[in-house]
């Protein structure tokens, strides 16, 4: 039976971006493994462990560290993945970040760390998995805020409790 030719490079980036986004592992590590750089980006910044991480697919996110994916390449804006995915209170993801090395105090220039993401938008267990990884609770963000100030800034009364102790 007759192979079909591989799509051209640019389409090949294209599948996995969408299966990044999507969720497809089984497409996004075919197109990573014939060639697809595991750094490759959008035109927006966001790499591919960012669309993976960001959208909740752990299986993806998976077989892009598997393949290699920096957990700390930022994305457009400067921010890393696991910000990314504080915010959103995705535990399982952020677990699998830490464990292949994401960087806990990452920040984007306004210094807002995966910690204080979390502490904005209340996300209490993340705030707790994040302070028991080592994340520090005195670090400022460029405005001099820390992550129980924001917490109670942001009226995130869950996260300000944790952080006050």
């Amino acid at each position: 039976m007759p192979q079909t030719p591989a799509p051209p490079p640019e389409r090949l980036l294209d599948v996995a971006i969408h299966s990044a986004r999507t969720g497809d592992v089984e497409t996004l590590a075919r197109a990573v493994d014939a060639g697809v750089p595991v750094s490759s980006t959008t035109a927006r910044g966001d790499s591919l462990l960012m669309l993976a991480a960001y959208h909740g697919h752990l299986p993806c996110v998976r077989a892009l560290l598997d393949r290699g994916a920096d957990p700390n390449q930022r994305d457009g804006n400067g921010q890393a993945p696991l910000a990314g995915v504080a915010f959103k209170g995705m535990i399982d993801v952020a677990t699998m970040l830490l464990d292949a090395g994401a960087d806990i105090e990452a920040a984007p220039g306004d210094g807002r760390t995966p910690l204080m993401m979390a502490a904005a938008f209340n996300r209490a267990e993340m705030v707790r998995l994040l302070v028991a990884r080592g994340a520090r609770r005195d670090a400022r963000d460029a405005t001099g805020l820390d992550a129980a100030s924001i917490a109670r800034a942001m009226g995130a009364p869950d996260a300000a409790a944790i952080l006050g102790r």
